[in-house]
Protein backbone atom coordinates (compact mmCIF):
# COMPACT_ATOMS: atom_id res chain seq x y z
CA UNK A 1 0.00 0.00 0.00
CA UNK A 2 2.62 2.34 0.83
CA UNK A 3 4.43 1.78 -2.31
CA UNK A 4 0.98 2.48 -4.30
CA UNK A 5 0.71 5.67 -2.34
CA UNK A 6 4.49 6.58 -3.46
CA UNK A 7 3.82 5.67 -6.98
CA UNK A 8 0.50 7.74 -7.46
CA UNK A 9 2.13 10.59 -5.30
CA UNK A 10 5.04 10.73 -7.56
CA UNK A 11 2.48 10.92 -11.06
CA UNK A 12 0.70 13.72 -9.88
CA UNK A 13 3.68 15.79 -8.95
CA UNK A 14 5.52 14.90 -12.65
CA UNK A 15 1.80 15.46 -14.12
CA UNK A 16 1.53 18.75 -12.15
CA UNK A 17 5.22 19.54 -12.88
CA UNK A 18 4.74 18.93 -16.89
CA UNK A 19 1.31 21.04 -16.83
CA UNK A 20 3.50 24.45 -15.17
CA UNK A 21 5.96 24.01 -17.83
CA UNK A 22 3.86 23.79 -20.64
CA UNK A 23 1.61 26.57 -19.30
CA UNK A 24 4.99 28.88 -18.26
CA UNK A 25 6.72 28.30 -21.67
CA UNK A 26 3.32 29.00 -23.69
CA UNK A 27 3.34 32.17 -21.43
CA UNK A 28 6.73 32.90 -22.30
CA UNK A 29 5.53 33.22 -26.57
CA UNK A 30 4.73 36.66 -28.08
CA UNK A 31 1.43 36.71 -28.01
CA UNK A 32 -1.21 39.15 -29.39
CA UNK A 33 -4.93 39.81 -28.42
CA UNK A 34 -7.16 41.75 -29.93
CA UNK A 35 -11.05 41.13 -28.69
CA UNK A 36 -14.01 41.73 -31.34
CA UNK A 37 -11.51 41.96 -34.14
CA UNK A 38 -13.59 41.63 -37.56
CA UNK A 39 -13.29 40.95 -41.25
CA UNK A 40 -12.66 44.61 -42.45
CA UNK A 41 -12.77 46.79 -39.25
CA UNK A 42 -10.43 48.10 -37.15
CA UNK A 43 -9.53 46.56 -33.58
CA UNK A 44 -6.98 47.32 -31.07
CA UNK A 45 -4.22 44.42 -31.15
CA UNK A 46 -2.15 44.21 -27.77
CA UNK A 47 1.22 42.40 -28.29
CA UNK A 48 1.89 40.31 -24.84
CA UNK A 49 5.92 39.90 -24.93
CA UNK A 50 8.13 38.54 -22.19
CA UNK A 51 12.10 38.12 -21.54
CA UNK A 52 13.05 34.74 -21.55
CA UNK A 53 16.99 35.33 -20.68
CA UNK A 54 17.77 35.42 -17.46
CA UNK A 55 20.48 37.50 -18.51
CA UNK A 56 19.80 39.84 -20.76
CA UNK A 57 16.58 42.56 -21.99
CA UNK A 58 14.42 43.07 -24.22
CA UNK A 59 15.74 46.22 -25.74
CA UNK A 60 13.44 45.89 -29.52
CA UNK A 61 10.60 44.59 -30.98
CA UNK A 62 9.88 44.58 -34.47
CA UNK A 63 5.99 42.97 -36.03
CA UNK A 64 5.25 42.19 -39.29
CA UNK A 65 1.77 43.84 -40.56
CA UNK A 66 -0.62 42.03 -43.41
CA UNK A 67 -0.12 45.98 -45.02
CA UNK A 68 -2.64 47.63 -43.52
CA UNK A 69 -4.07 51.53 -44.23
CA UNK A 70 -3.79 52.00 -40.60
CA UNK A 71 -1.63 51.28 -37.78
CA UNK A 72 -0.87 53.68 -34.54
CA UNK A 73 0.79 52.80 -31.99
CA UNK A 74 -0.15 53.61 -28.15
CA UNK A 75 2.87 55.64 -26.61
CA UNK A 76 4.78 54.27 -24.37
CA UNK A 77 7.21 55.91 -21.99
CA UNK A 78 11.09 54.62 -22.42
CA UNK A 79 10.01 53.21 -25.85
CA UNK A 80 10.31 54.72 -29.65
CA UNK A 81 8.16 53.63 -32.32
CA UNK A 82 9.11 52.98 -35.99
CA UNK A 83 6.78 52.53 -38.72
CA UNK A 84 7.43 51.18 -42.02
CA UNK A 85 5.51 51.88 -45.08
CA UNK A 86 5.38 50.51 -48.95
CA UNK A 87 5.16 52.15 -52.64
CA UNK A 88 1.79 52.03 -51.68
CA UNK A 89 1.72 53.69 -48.72
CA UNK A 90 0.53 50.86 -46.58
CA UNK A 91 2.01 49.98 -42.81
CA UNK A 92 3.93 47.12 -43.42
CA UNK A 93 5.30 46.39 -39.85
CA UNK A 94 6.54 48.37 -36.68
CA UNK A 95 9.49 48.95 -34.18
CA UNK A 96 9.16 49.41 -31.11
CA UNK A 97 12.63 50.31 -29.67
CA UNK A 98 13.77 50.90 -25.86
CA UNK A 99 15.38 54.93 -25.65
CA UNK A 100 19.23 54.92 -24.84
CA UNK A 101 19.25 54.02 -20.84
CA UNK A 102 15.94 52.72 -20.51
CA UNK A 103 15.64 49.37 -19.24
CA UNK A 104 14.01 47.67 -22.00
CA UNK A 105 11.90 44.65 -20.62
CA UNK A 106 14.31 43.19 -17.47
CA UNK A 107 14.19 39.25 -17.12
CA UNK A 108 11.36 38.15 -15.64
CA UNK A 109 9.05 40.71 -16.86
CA UNK A 110 6.75 41.37 -19.46
CA UNK A 111 5.62 44.82 -21.70
CA UNK A 112 2.44 45.13 -23.66
CA UNK A 113 2.39 46.99 -26.85
CA UNK A 114 -1.03 48.59 -28.35
CA UNK A 115 -1.42 49.11 -31.64
CA UNK A 116 -4.92 50.29 -33.47
CA UNK A 117 -5.12 48.71 -36.77
CA UNK A 118 -7.33 48.56 -39.94
CA UNK A 119 -8.60 47.52 -41.71
CA UNK A 120 -8.39 44.00 -41.12
CA UNK A 121 -8.11 41.60 -44.23
CA UNK A 122 -10.90 39.39 -45.52
CA UNK A 123 -9.24 36.62 -43.53
CA UNK A 124 -10.35 33.62 -40.52
CA UNK A 125 -7.14 34.66 -39.30
CA UNK A 126 -4.35 36.62 -39.37
CA UNK A 127 -0.41 36.23 -38.35
CA UNK A 128 1.47 38.97 -37.04
CA UNK A 129 4.97 37.59 -37.53
CA UNK A 130 7.38 39.42 -34.58
CA UNK A 131 11.14 39.46 -33.87
CA UNK A 132 12.22 40.04 -30.58
CA UNK A 133 15.62 41.60 -29.80
CA UNK A 134 17.80 41.18 -26.41
CA UNK A 135 20.53 43.51 -25.32
CA UNK A 136 23.14 40.85 -26.02
CA UNK A 137 22.35 40.92 -29.40
CA UNK A 138 20.23 37.73 -29.75
CA UNK A 139 17.25 37.87 -31.96
CA UNK A 140 14.44 35.31 -31.59
CA UNK A 141 11.94 35.39 -34.52
CA UNK A 142 8.25 34.69 -33.91
CA UNK A 143 7.29 33.18 -36.89
CA UNK A 144 6.61 29.81 -36.97
CA UNK A 145 2.62 28.73 -38.25
CA UNK A 146 0.64 26.15 -36.40
CA UNK A 147 1.70 22.46 -37.47
CA UNK A 148 -0.81 20.91 -39.70
CA UNK A 149 -2.07 18.64 -36.64
CA UNK A 150 -2.75 21.56 -34.49
CA UNK A 151 0.11 21.08 -32.20
CA UNK A 152 2.04 24.58 -31.44
CA UNK A 153 5.47 25.14 -32.38
CA UNK A 154 8.61 26.81 -30.90
CA UNK A 155 8.19 30.02 -31.59
CA UNK A 156 4.45 30.61 -33.01
CA UNK A 157 3.56 33.68 -34.92
CA UNK A 158 1.27 35.81 -32.93
CA UNK A 159 -1.87 35.80 -34.50
CA UNK A 160 -5.69 36.53 -34.31
CA UNK A 161 -9.06 35.06 -34.97
CA UNK A 162 -11.39 37.19 -37.22
CA UNK A 163 -15.09 37.47 -36.83
CA UNK A 164 -17.26 37.76 -39.73
CA UNK A 165 -17.57 40.89 -41.08
CA UNK A 166 -21.03 42.80 -39.75
CA UNK A 167 -24.32 42.01 -41.82
CA UNK A 168 -25.72 45.33 -41.15
CA UNK A 169 -22.40 47.31 -41.94
CA UNK A 170 -24.17 47.57 -45.71
CA UNK A 171 -27.21 48.95 -44.03
CA UNK A 172 -25.82 51.61 -41.91
CA UNK A 173 -24.64 52.60 -45.79
CA UNK A 174 -27.37 52.61 -47.33
CA UNK A 175 -29.20 54.26 -44.19
CA UNK A 176 -26.68 56.88 -44.37
CA UNK A 177 -26.85 57.40 -48.06
CA UNK A 178 -30.96 57.83 -47.20
CA UNK A 179 -30.17 60.16 -44.78
CA UNK A 180 -28.04 62.30 -47.06
CA UNK A 181 -30.53 62.06 -49.63
CA UNK A 182 -33.14 63.61 -46.85
CA UNK A 183 -31.05 66.37 -46.03
CA UNK A 184 -30.37 67.64 -49.75
CA UNK A 185 -34.11 67.67 -50.25
CA UNK A 186 -34.20 69.38 -46.68
CA UNK A 187 -32.07 72.43 -48.18
CA UNK A 188 -33.70 72.55 -51.36
CA UNK A 189 -37.21 72.63 -49.74
CA UNK A 190 -35.81 75.45 -47.24
CA UNK A 191 -34.04 77.49 -50.15
CA UNK A 192 -37.42 77.50 -52.19
CA UNK A 193 -39.30 78.56 -49.12
CA UNK A 194 -36.68 81.18 -48.54
CA UNK A 195 -36.69 82.51 -51.93
CA UNK A 196 -40.55 82.32 -51.95
CA UNK A 197 -40.66 84.40 -48.62
CA UNK A 198 -37.98 87.02 -49.99
CA UNK A 199 -39.89 87.48 -52.64
CA UNK A 200 -43.10 87.94 -50.77
CA UNK A 201 -41.18 90.52 -48.69
CA UNK A 202 -40.29 92.51 -51.57
CA UNK A 203 -43.61 92.84 -53.06
CA UNK A 204 -44.76 93.64 -49.54
CA UNK A 205 -42.41 96.77 -49.46
CA UNK A 206 -43.08 97.32 -53.22
CA UNK A 207 -46.74 97.93 -52.49
CA UNK A 208 -46.34 99.86 -49.10
CA UNK A 209 -44.34 101.93 -51.08
CA UNK A 210 -46.74 102.23 -53.89
CA UNK A 211 -49.57 103.13 -51.17
CA UNK A 212 -47.44 106.38 -49.96
CA UNK A 213 -46.66 107.82 -53.50
CA UNK A 214 -50.44 107.38 -54.16
CA UNK A 215 -51.82 108.55 -50.71
CA UNK A 216 -49.26 111.90 -51.45
CA UNK A 217 -50.29 112.48 -54.97
CA UNK A 218 -53.96 112.78 -53.56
Amino acid sequence: MPSSISRAVTTTVATTALVLLAGGAAAAHVTVDAPGAAQGGYAVATFRVPTESDTASTTALTVTLPNLKSARNEPIPGWSAKVERNDKKEITAITWTADPGAPGIPPGQFQRFALSVGPLPALDSVSFPAKQTYSDGKVVSWDQPVQKNGDEPEHPAPSITLAAAKDHADGHAVSSEAEDEDADHEDQTARWLGGIGLALGLLGVALGVGNVIRGRRA
